[in-house]
């Protein structure tokens, strides 16, 4: 069945594509300050297919040029770009590639922008000389077709290996994503223009873009109103921030941690609210605050692959037993790394349980190889420890536990961090008493409820 529609394609393609780069800016931004590279990989991944499809139907035959191969040719380009920045997003947060360009991370979306916008006037004004672009030819277009679907199966087969480990909404939301793009994919070099398979694959970018959205409003957004939910996300106060970091997926890594370790109910919020405000004891940029709160809440997650008769148990460890309890850090941070979680929150994770001297775990790391926001974890990590109820223990007073940090200065803790943390409590006992209360409220629910 054939529908040549040249007008309807230049008008729908063109006001659709433009609203959704839209959405997909919007999408970066967000990224950005959840500090979060995959989500902002994936801004760009559909930034780039709506961007590219924009020119796609602004170059129907008839309205700004007359030339038939620019179509096809913006199509394709349009899922090769996509594919390769999802490919991107789908690489462990810890890569050299990833990492560097982590780095500049609030440059990437600006500057993505202009390149399209830049590529967008130049077809305007020199139509003929995009159309020499040879991807409609063979064997460029096979070439082009051959990396799109190797990006996609590599994406979809990595999110879904993710997705059956953490379960995920974004995560869930890309694989069918992917397939999507697989699709049009098939149909861009096999179907024939103006026929119904043709109009098809433009509903099928389409979709697999707003599958993408839905995925991320539904991980990070799903808890009381939209607006409400960009209003905390946008907020400057660190502590307001560590709502953000809550998001719905998260929490749900919080409440598993702490569901196999009842003793640590609250342990993660407390640890987070203490680096917070020994972070801003230090001078810690906004940034940096915002890493602390994102890493401390979720620092002891890879205590869900220690075996709850290790992890619970109320008598002194074995060596062999030690040694398990010793890698939950490594795998936190492997967990935490396929989230898209940055290098600062990932030091939080792997290394809040190193000391200073060197006889720490997982790394043996020493002095300053110990990343600072991780110094100032394993603080706040401590306190919260010492003061809080244990099954082969009570609670310590604030006294006795600062007496064990101080004596750890140089030892187990950093000297700076000590002394910041000695200035805190003692200009700040209302707030540290305030936490330490909330502990011992949330002991009690616990045991009543038991």
């Amino acid at each position: 069945m054939t529908m040549r529609m040249p007008h309807g394609h230049f008008v729908v393609v063109t006001i659709v594509a433009g609203l959704a780069a839209a959405v997909a800016i919007a999408v970066g931004f967000a990224g950005h300050r959840l500090r979060n590279i995959k989500v902002g990989f994936m801004s760009l991944a559909y930034l780039s297919l709506a961007g590219v499809f924009f020119l796609h139907g602004l170059t129907t035959p008839g309205f700004i040029t007359h030339d038939y191969e620019l179509p096809a040719m913006f199509a394709q380009f349009s899922v090769l770009l996509a594919s390769l920045w999802l490919a991107l997003s789908a690489v462990s947060t810890d890569h050299r590639l990833v990492r560097a360009i982590a780095g500049r991370r609030q440059w990437l979306l600006p500057f993505w922008l202009l390149v399209l916008l830049l590529t967008g006037l130049y077809t305007v004004q020199m139509p003929h000389r995009i159309g020499m672009v040879p991807l409609e030819d063979n064997p460029y277009k096979w070439l082009a077709a051959g990396i799109t679907l190797a990006a996609c199966a590599w994406t979809f087969y990595r999110y879904w290996r993710s997705y059956l480990h953490a379960g995920f909404p974004l995560q869930r939301a890309v694989v069918y994503s992917v397939s999507l793009i697989i699709s049009a994919q098939y149909i861009i070099v096999e179907g024939t223009t103006w026929r119904l398979s043709w109009w098809l694959y433009h509903l099928l970018l389409l979709s697999a873009m707003l599958v993408m959205v839905a995925g991320l409003f539904k991980q990070y957004f799903s808890q009381g109103s939209f607006s409400s939910s960009l209003r905390v996300l946008f907020q400057s106060d660190p502590r307001a921030w560590l709502e953000a970091c809550k998001t719905p997926s998260v929490r749900a890594l919080i409440m598993a941690t702490e569901a196999k370790d009842e003793y640590t109910a609250g342990h993660n919020n407390r640890v987070a609210l203490y680096a917070l405000r020994l972070g801003e004891e230090m001078g810690l940029s906004k940034d940096r605050l915002r890493a602390i709160a994102q890493g401390g809440v979720v620092h002891d997650v890879g205590k869900l692959k220690v075996p709850d008769t290790i992890l619970n148990k109320a008598g002194k460890l074995t060596p062999e037993e030690r040694r398990v309890i010793e890698q939950h850090p490594v795998s936190g941070y492997d967990m935490c790394k396929q989230l898209g979680f940055l290098g600062d929150e990932l030091a939080v994770i792997r290394s809040h349980h190193e000391k200073w001297d060197g006889t720490g775990y997982p790394d043996r790391l020493r002095g300053e190889e110990i990343p600072l926001l991780a110094r100032i974890a394993a603080v706040a990590d401590v306190y919260d420890a010492l003061t809080s109820s244990r099954s082969y223990r009570q609670a310590m007073s604030h006294e006795e536990a600062m007496a064990i940090i101080i004596g750890g200065s140089g030892v187990h803790f950093c000297p700076s961090c000590v002394q910041a943390w000695q200035r805190l409590t003692a200009a700040d006992a209302e707030f540290i008493g305030e936490i330490a209360a909330s502990s011992r409220s949330l002991r009690l629910v616990h045991k009543a409820v038991q």
